[in-house]
């Protein structure tokens, strides 16, 4: 057993701070979040005089989407970040790397890309039940119930309404659901991967019940840290933790942001529609992380915009309630060269913005290197959220 390890009950029951990971959905761009993950784990087995710390027995409740769902159950099922990149990168070629004909008219009447490589992967990895003793930590997954045009917020907590099922249930309880299955529905992103179908309970005349769903991206919560922080601590979800700027930590990892503008009225109505739905999951983010600040304490706050401010020295109710870490990039030349001091054509960063792109890992992974050492502070993980030897 490692030193600092757990039980899931303690990580969701045990009184004291909590501290909470949410991973952006962006495709291939994950490997980039890995790099931070890795040099955070560095830091914290630095930290602790641990080498076999995990982020599992750090993070009380992590929650992802889409490609951030993946890396999320792999941290919470206990495996290392090496662990994560290596299977990363060779799922990341098996997937995108054999192209359901990335051309024509693929994309708009058919996936772009098969799932059988990425549901091989997860039966390997993931084939465990929500509920079952495989998951080391709380864990979320986002995904976005298409047939009913609602968010899903999939977790287990066992104090939530939905976790068991009681006798005679019409529906199928939180735990029993297949993680496997959870993840391929939180990566179902549409034009790239068919729609997941995951049997939900039982309709009145006693056959199943199916719900449709597509990547949890397409909801508001692409950067799932907002719909993290109301998992942990409104009553509705059952775990209601008291919220305080050193009771709640909220780390938030992106894939790289790339602003997402049309350039021209002219085009086609379809280029317009892609652009602006893109565009709203951006002002998601944006209200995601707005909401953030406002609310918390954050030594890695940004300026909104020009208006806004970082929006450190506005308060609810007098005080913040969290502290809260972002750590991303801006994929474009001026934020480069004026945050990281890196000078690069536009084009390049617009070129490393694919989401389905295997030849980027590589720079991808560097460049996530590169950020995470600039961005990621030890000072930012204060002493009040510091871990404590179990039984002490």
């Amino acid at each position: 057993m490692r030193k600092y390890e757990r039980p899931l009950s303690e990580h969701l029951a045990a009184r004291g701070p909590k501290r909470l990971l949410a991973l952006d959905g962006g495709g291939i761009r994950g490997i980039f979040t890995l790099q931070y993950l890795k040099r955070l784990e560095t830091m914290l087995r630095e930290r602790y005089d641990d080498e076999s710390l995990l982020l599992c027995d750090y993070f009380d409740l992590i929650g992802g989407t889409s490609t951030g769902s993946i890396i999320a159950a792999g941290l919470a099922f206990g495996n290392d970040v090496d662990f994560l990149i290596g299977q990363y990168n060779e799922l990341g070629q098996q997937i995108f790397g054999e192209s359901k004909q990335k051309r024509g008219l693929f994309g708009l009447f058919a996936p772009k890309f098969s799932k059988t490589n990425l549901r091989r992967s997860l039966e390997k990895h993931f084939n465990a039940s929500l509920g079952s003793d495989a998951v080391k930590t709380g864990l979320m997954v986002m995904c976005r119930r298409a047939d009913t045009g609602s968010p899903w917020a999939l977790h287990n907590v066992p104090t939530g309404k939905y976790y068991s099922a009681p006798p005679g249930a019409n529906w199928i309880a939180n735990k029993d659901f297949l993680v496997k299955n959870l993840i391929s529905a939180s990566a179902a992103a549409p034009t790239y991967f068919e729609p997941e179908e995951i049997e939900v309970g039982i309709n009145p005349d006693g056959s199943p019940e199916t719900g449709i769903f597509v990547d949890g991206g397409i909801s508001p919560f692409n950067n799932p840290a907002l719909q993290l922080l109301m998992l942990a601590t409104l009553e509705g979800y059952g775990l209601t933790w008291p919220m305080g700027q050193d009771r709640i930590q909220l780390t938030s990892i992106g894939t790289a942001f790339r602003p997402v503008t049309l350039k021209s009225t002219k085009g086609s109505p379809l280029v317009h529609a892609v652009t602006n739905l893109t565009g709203l999951m951006d002002d998601c983010d944006a209200l995601s992380r707005t909401v953030l600040q406002w609310l918390g304490h954050s030594p890695t706050a940004v300026s909104i915009d020009s208006e806004l401010g970082d929006l450190q020295g506005d308060t609810v109710g007098d005080d913040k309630h969290l502290t809260y870490l972002r750590y991303n990039i801006t994929l474009e030349h001026r934020w480069m060269l004026s945050e990281l001091g890196i000078s690069r054509p536009d084009d390049q960063w617009k070129h490393l913005a694919a989401m389905d792109e295997p030849a980027n890992l590589r720079a991808l992974a560097e460049l996530g290197k590169q950020s995470a050492e600039a961005q990621l502070l030890p000072e930012h993980f204060t002493a009040a959220f510091d871990l404590v030897l179990p039984g002490v």
